[in-house]
């Protein structure tokens, strides 16, 4: 059965559940994280609120290169059934390897998904490039990350804490059009948030900033492309699955209620208008720390340094998450 069956019926079965999933992560206790199927405490060799200096540029950036890699291997396996080359993947730190069992080119229908898909990777690598180029021999490696389609990788935990797929079953990405179009969906409206909330610690170098505010543009447009496309489709289970997606991000970053899915919203009038865009009441994007983003990449609610699409954690020195 295809893939975006197994999320449709999953959706339909969970449905009385729908209003559960926000506190998914407090219904488990919230200080384990799903790395290959493992609960790690929050206390393996960590330990809890270590004093912190505030970060240099070059750390924030370096911060930012982790979720580059992430998202660029992502979607270069997804358009080209293959990673990004060795050689854009070295630098300070422990380098890793990607874990992409299942991974492969998606089998795309509709052409311009397909098209979509490519343009984005091609931005992601060219981000990666020019981040590691910006911070020369300050770049960090890649660490190991894990973008596999498995009963135990980081994405089909990230669906079953979702309540999207069940214990036991695989979220594969790879599939077809529409898992790879959530699997972009968990990923986008993160970056977005990621880049803006750095903002502030680059005020101070201009370049840099500058640097973040393009990039920060371009992960915006890739963002808006997957929640129109989703949108588009007209498909009640997708919609519902980005509310799902939504609501599980926003068990791991804090109490707030901020992320958004694509579900139609109502104007002042009482009309129902599309929700592409993710804002406050003044029109105004939100934004994550770097140790809000960690909590949503790791897969845990928790104060940690490794797990979920980084089972060894991130290279650099803002590491850890937050204890939410």
């Amino acid at each position: 059965m295809p893939e975006a069956m197994n999320v449709i019926d999953a959706l339909e079965a969970r449905a009385k559940r729908r209003e559960e999933r926000r506190d998914f992560f407090k219904t488990v206790g919230g200080a384990a994280m799903f790395a290959g199927g493992a609960a790690v405490a929050m206390g393996g060799g960590f330990t809890a609120l270590q004093a912190q200096t505030a970060p240099s540029e070059p750390d924030v950036l370096n911060f930012a290169l982790n979720l580059e890699y992430l998202e660029a291997q992502f979607y270069y396996y997804a358009s080209y059934g293959t990673g990004l080359p060795s050689s854009i993947l070295g630098g300070t730190g422990q380098p890793g390897s990607v874990i992409a069992t299942g991974a492969g080119a998606v089998p795309f229908t509709d052409v311009a998904v397909r098209a979509y898909a490519r343009e984005i990777a091609d931005d992601e690598r060219a981000h990666v490039e020019f981040l590691r180029g910006a911070l020369s021999t300050a770049a960090v490696a890649q660490p190991a990350i894990d973008i596999s389609a498995t009963a135990t990788s980081a994405f089909s935990n990230a669906a079953r804490a979702a309540g999207l797929i069940g214990a036991g079953a695989t979220f594969n990405p790879y599939a077809d059009d529409n898992s790879f179009l959530l699997g972009a969906f968990i990923f986008e409206d993160v970056g977005v948030t990621a880049y803006k909330g750095a903002a502030s610690a680059l005020m101070g170098n201009k370049t840099f900033l500058e640097a973040a505010a393009g990039i920060l543009a371009a992960e915006a447009y890739h963002a808006a492309i997957v929640r129109t496309t989703l949108y588009s489709k007209g498909v009640p289970a997708l919609i519902d699955a980005t509310e799902a997606i939504s609501n599980a991000r926003d068990s791991l970053d804090g109490s707030s209620d901020l992320d958004q899915g694509i579900q139609p919203i109502a104007d002042a009038s009482g009309a129902s208008n599309s929700n592409i865009v993710p804002t406050n009441s003044d029109g105004l994007a939100f934004s994550r720390t770097a140790a809000q983003v960690l909590n949503i990449v790791y897969l845990n609610r928790a104060q940690v340094s490794l797990g979920g699409f980084f089972p060894a954690g991130v290279n650099g020195t803002i590491r850890a998450s937050a204890s939410n």
